[in-house]
């Protein structure tokens, strides 16, 4: 019976380290694939290969736009006048709708790849000061007088296993510095705190 038993555990555990395994592997895949097929979508290309068979190229029509987005970036950052893409967007500006929806993306783009980073300081926010609850999120304005707010600051704190979150206006005071990589901080807040980076000397040794 113990012989079984053994037997047993050990097949669990090898389906267990095959699935930590293939399982990240496959959702990563899947979810790249699907992103590809979704741009692909918006130019799709067909190779015509005689009067009546086309091939697909899975990855060619994002090759295109990605090619077409460094094209654009590259014309009006050298050639293209700012001047003009200054009235442009003033001109967006103006259009109450169309001016909502365009700075809120282009806000949001430039908080993760522009040159002044929103979610790239990451904080430990005291909730309540009479009890000792805390939340971890990251600091997106230090200066809120637009809003005739002052000595707080803005921290966004995503939810787990989600995309969305919640913006809380808090006390400077209340607000202290993590020192830590902004993407192990992240990651560890959407995995709700089972993604944490665990240096090689505290890496348990596998039996």
């Amino acid at each position: 019976m113990e012989i079984k038993n053994s037997f047993l555990k050990r097949i669990i555990s090898y389906f267990i380290r095959g699935l930590v395994l293939v399982a990240p592997l496959y959702a990563t895949a899947l979810i790249i694939w699907s992103g590809v097929q979704y741009l692909d979508s918006i130019l799709p290309i067909d190779i015509r290969i005689s009067n009546k068979q086309s091939v697909y190229l899975p990855g060619l029509g994002v090759l295109i736009i990605i090619f077409g987005i460094i094209l654009l970036g590259f014309l009006f950052s050298t050639i293209v006048p700012q001047s003009f893409f200054k009235f442009t967007e003033s001109i967006m500006r103006r259009i109450p709708l169309v001016s909502l929806i365009y700075y809120s993306i282009k806000d949001l783009i430039l908080a993760f790849v522009g040159d002044k980073k929103k979610f790239n300081q990451p904080v430990l926010v005291t909730m309540y000061k009479d009890t000792a609850i805390k939340k971890i999120g990251f600091i997106t304005q230090t200066d809120l007088s637009h809003l005739k707010i002052a000595d707080h600051v803005a921290v966004y704190m995503p939810l787990s296993y989600s995309l969305s979150g919640e913006l809380f206006i808090v006390p400077a005071d209340n607000v202290t510095p993590i020192e830590a990589k902004a993407t192990d901080v992240m990651k560890m807040l959407v995995s709700g705190g089972v993604s944490v980076k665990v240096s090689k000397e505290e890496t348990p040794e596998e039996d």
